[in-house]
């Protein structure tokens, strides 16, 4: 198993609507702090949009990694035929064996039956450019929904990118998520995370954490995945809670960003 950043590892620093940095990271940029860290696989996901990119520069970020050893995998979000279809394009280019999607996207909800009937269309196209569609668990869904779909789909095409916090959303747990959907997982988010009572006792609050920090029991995580040996990596994800402004914040997930591949790294091999 691969491990490796993503665009989510470094969220402040690409870019938060309305709390956008003067110089925003770029995708080179990126690639040079998986080389800085020492891993050798980066996750490009919805936040750092490859489709915008121009030909050349896809060629150009392509040949970088490839230069330096680095492994590219390719995300996206939106469930829409046309753009599915450049982004297969895409991983094929930069040699990513999966898609990681969100299947929503701005003004679109699917349901899970229109979910089916769209990724059947793109199947063939999937099986040609031998591309895993990588679904991630969102949190509009519960695991069972989705591995519903997985399984009426009924194809190796398709399979689990596996967020360790995003199904909290739908009011499931870690240990429920993983049991339902380990044995579909191609990909996996590692994302640290701790969840307190608010000081007035009514509700909870989950925020991320650095890896190995907070309630995550990773090595726990790893050992439900391992037997069904589908996961091709896991990639570092982090929910970094804000400072007082942007240069605080970015300086934070870059501390964290290390102390996490510290941790990781003994772990994930």
């Amino acid at each position: 198993m691969r491990l490796g950043i993503s665009t989510y590892t470094y969220t402040w620093a690409i870019g938060v609507p309305g709390k956008e940095p003067k110089k925003r990271m770029d995708a080179k940029a990126l690639l040079q702090k998986a080389i800085d860290l020492g891993v050798y696989c980066v996750q490009f996901a919805d936040n750092l949009p490859l489709h915008t990119f121009a030909d050349s520069a896809l060629r150009e970020l392509g040949a970088f990694a490839q230069n330096q050893g680095i492994f590219t995998e390719i995300g996206m979000r939106g469930l829409f035929p046309e753009l599915v279809l450049q982004y297969i394009a895409i991983a094929k280019q930069l040699g990513s064996p999966f898609l990681r999607i969100v299947v929503d996207g701005p003004g679109f909800h699917p349901s899970p039956q229109e979910i089916i009937d769209r990724i059947e269309d793109l199947i063939p196209d999937l099986k040609q450019s031998n591309i895993i569609l990588a679904i991630e668990n969102h949190d509009r869904f519960t695991a069972r929904t989705f591995a519903s779909i997985i399984e009426k789909l009924g194809t190796e095409q398709v399979g689990i990118c596996l967020d360790s916090v995003n199904s909290m959303g739908a009011g499931e747990g870690i240990e429920t998520v993983v049991d339902i959907l380990a044995p579909y997982t191609v990909n996996l988010h590692v994302k640290d995370f701790q969840v307190q009572r608010v000081y007035h006792m009514m509700g909870f609050v989950v925020e991320g954490r650095p890896a190995g920090k907070g309630m995550l029991r990773t090595e726990w995580l790893l050992e439900k995945l391992a037997p069904y040996n589908k996961c091709q990596s896991a990639i570092l994800e982090l929910w970094t809670p804000p400072e007082e402004n942007i240069l605080a914040i970015i300086e934070k997930e870059n501390r964290w960003a290390e102390e996490s591949i510290r941790y990781l790294k003994p772990i994930i091999s």
